[in-house]
């Protein structure tokens, strides 16, 4: 996957999180960015200017008077390439600092001459952050239109637990790139589901089907990056949850579709990519059937059709379905999105998707078949949502649709 930045201006202030800033750029540098560090008197403090020059390979600012620069002017030339400023960490005090805009020193300065994007992740004690002084200047900042990642509530270097501590490097990633994805569904609300569902037998074993959950899981940030507030349904999955995303875990098909029905009246857009098992056992056991015989009998009854229930609604969200099939993809795919009475179904061969961070999706609607190149699953997720869109822009017959935002 393409990195949405191709260079970076990093800021970090004095705060002991700049350790985390440290392994930033490395992930940064692992991406393909060009960053350019710079660091205050207090983040220095904390790491030195050798470790981030190691690490990205670039000379480290520190000074608004580097002579470095041939036109003596680092508080301007440094930005210009930069396709944004991130700082991180960004102190309660360098905050107060953009509120006012302050300019004493090299990171400030080049905060407000700036003509690209300016994105902080905010780290302090929870008092510092909870303080109102603090969440006005959020406030402001926020209004002023600078991109604010977290901060994360946790344990802190001071003893205490609460909100305030950084994002962690792999989090500010995965949140960085998607501030500049295309919100082409901004104001949306947008239900997924993910994973399999397990059907107990007993206390130990029960029925399902084969899912990582990892192209749910990818279609709900690439949601989430395109501006929709997303809800998560997730059955029994071994994957952390994305940051800025409502998730709802659940274990069996009756507990996925109480959820599902729970929240589905609020929603434009609903996405099953679960894969639900099909039956239940009519019996479960409270405990571990003992192995007395050779054969267990053991008697199903279908599970509802989730997907198939919420499309019946009298107004029902956008319904995308999905498909996995192990031969004549296409026509069984087809198939089932005539029977459900969808507007567009995505399919992929069980041989290619399963256990794999790759897929190749072949989107269904009425104007015929959209074949996505095999590329890593968040990729292939970010497609088909501005496929979504598109179709949303031209309107459902079914579905009354909000104003769909086509800009970047």
């Amino acid at each position: 996957m393409a990195f949405s930045i191709r260079n970076l201006v990093l800021g970090v202030t004095g705060g002991v999180a700049a350790y985390k800033a440290a392994e930033l750029t490395r992930l940064l540098v692992k991406a393909g960015v060009g960053v350019r560090v710079v660091l205050t008197e207090g983040g220095a403090q904390f790491v030195t200017p050798h470790t981030f020059q190691a690490l990205s390979g670039r000379h480290v600012f520190t000074n608004l008077w580097d002579t470095r620069v041939p036109n003596g002017m680092a508080h301007i030339d440094l930005s210009r390439e930069a396709g944004a400023i991130l700082v991180a960490p960004a102190t309660a005090d360098f905050m107060a600092k953009l509120v006012h805009g302050t300019a004493d020193d090299l990171l400030s300065t080049l905060c407000l001459a700036r003509e690209c994007p300016l994105i902080i992740a905010p780290a302090m004690n929870r008092q510092m952050w909870e303080n109102p002084a603090t969440q006005r200047n959020v406030k402001q900042l926020r209004q002023d239109g600078v991109i604010i990642l977290g901060p994360d509530s946790g344990d802190q270097a001071c003893g205490e637990t609460g909100m305030g501590r950084m994002l962690e490097p792999e989090d500010l990633m995965e949140l960085l790139d998607a501030a500049f994805q295309p919100k082409v569904l901004r104001g949306q609300k947008v239900m997924i589901t993910a994973g399999p569902t397990f059907e107990k037998i007993d206390a130990v074993r029960g029925i399902t089907n084969q899912s990582s959950g990892k192209m749910g899981f990818a279609v709900a940030k690439a949601a989430r990056d395109a501006g929709a507030d997303v809800t998560l349904i997730a059955g029994p999955v071994s994957l952390p949850t994305p940051a800025g995303i409502r998730r709802i875990d659940v274990e069996s098909a009756q507990d996925m579709l109480q959820a599902v029905n729970a929240g589905i009246t609020l929603q434009d857009i609903f996405i099953g990519v679960a894969a639900v098992a099909d039956y239940h056992p009519l019996q479960q056991f409270e405990h571990k059937l003992k192995k007395d015989a050779n054969i267990l009998h053991v008697e199903l009854a279908p599970n509802a059709d989730i997907l198939a229930n919420v499309a019946s609604l009298p107004r029902p969200p956008f319904c995308v379905g999905f498909a996995a099939e192990s031969q004549n993809l296409l026509d069984f795919a087809e198939q089932k999105r005539k029977k459900k009475h969808l507007p567009l179904l995505a399919a992929n061969l069980v041989q290619t998707a399963f256990n794999s961070d790759e897929n190749e999706l072949v989107l269904l609607d009425d104007a015929g078949r959209h074949h996505l190149p095999k590329s890593d699953k968040l990729t292939q997720a970010r497609q088909l949502i501005a496929h979504i869109a598109k179709l949303m822009q031209h309107g459902n017959p079914t579905t009354p649709v909000k104003h769909i935002d086509q800009s970047a």
